[in-house]
């Protein structure tokens, strides 16, 4: 009797350790329903699922680009309304969209386009390159507007060259090209941009300059606030340099980030007699989007003078939203 105890403890205790052995096999038990994992370093954010959205933009005014329609009576020679024939006008249009594509941004900001034979043209030439394409029409005769290229889906665009704003001497004025707002949906984000082409130097009028610039900068900060997650730019011929007044009451209280400011001195744009200027512009809304450092990029011909024919250079950036 004693030999068969002894026997049957020595069984049981090799079952025990058996049964311990194999509870180490069993995959441990799932968490119960509404458990909280636990949050990785950082914040509670992995870096590597963080996702960032990026968009390219470009500004170039392309000098003069009219049709083969004289509508203002008097064309040609010394006429500001140039007039070419068919195949200058299908010449410049083939420059024109190759210098565009070779910009790689996917909003292009153009000033200096004349109607929409020009911007049918540019797109027959740029083929799918971009799913959205709008035209500043002031419908004046001869007249020179502002006009964009993007790829994404055009949302909603709204003109302002009908408003009326105060000149700095008290006065009333309009914008003497369309301000362009256009408003676009990009890889699900909603991107907000403004094509403007402020008052030439030509027959100058600084005043009228400076009341564009102040006038932009409340439209622009109007439409942040009603968009609080949208990229907000502004971009194109400012006709004005750094440090002006213009410039200065664009960048007022910081609101908004000329983005440019890291070429400097080497942001010229715009050269007349041999002197060179920076008139062309993009300019970010403070907390919507953030530009990419080194980003700012002019693009000029191998002589680097001007791009794509025109007498302007071309400017263009990246933004990134997360």
């Amino acid at each position: 009797m004693r030999t068969l105890i002894a026997c049957s403890g020595a069984a049981l205790v090799a079952l025990l350790a058996l049964l311990v052995s194999l509870a180490g096999c069993v995959d441990p038990a799932p968490p119960p329903p509404n458990a909280v994992e636990p949050e990785p370093e950082g914040g509670g954010v992995d870096v590597q699922e963080r996702r960032t959205f990026e968009v390219s933009v470009a500004t170039w005014n392309v000098r003069r680009f009219f049709d083969t329609q004289c509508d203002s009576g008097t064309c040609g020679g010394g006429d500001f309304e140039a007039l070419p024939t068919q195949e200058e006008f299908d010449a410049r249009a083939d420059q024109i969209a190759a210098a565009i594509l070779n910009l790689d941004a996917d909003v292009v900001l153009l000033q200096e386009i004349e109607s929409e034979q020009c911007m049918e043209a540019l797109r027959a030439r740029m083929g799918e390159a971009f799913n959205v394409s709008v035209l500043g029409e002031t419908r004046l005769a001869g007249s020179v507007d502002t006009a964009l290229f993007s790829r994404g889906a055009l949302i909603e665009v709204r003109k302002h060259r009908q408003d009326a704003f105060a000149l700095p001497d008290g006065g009333q004025t309009k914008f003497e090209r369309e301000l362009l707002e256009v408003h676009l949906e990009i890889d699900t984000r909603r991107v907000v941009v403004f094509v403007a082409h402020f008052k030439s130097k030509s027959n100058d009028d600084p005043d009228q300059r400076l009341a564009e610039a102040t006038r932009s900068r409340e439209i622009v900060l109007g439409a942040a606030e009603r968009l609080d997650e949208a990229l907000v730019v502004l971009g194109g011929d400012l006709n004005d340099t750094p440090g002006s007044a213009p410039l200065n009451a664009l960048e007022s209280d910081g609101a908004l980030t000329r983005v440019a400011e890291d070429l400097d001195p080497d942001s010229w744009t715009h050269i007349f007699r041999g002197n060179i200027a920076a008139l062309d512009h993009l300019y970010l809304m403070r907390d919507r989007g953030v530009y990419v450092p080194g980003s700012a990029e002019v693009f000029r011909d191998g002589n680097g003078a001007s791009y794509g024919g025109s007498d302007h250079a071309a400017l263009r950036a990246r933004f990134e939203l997360e």
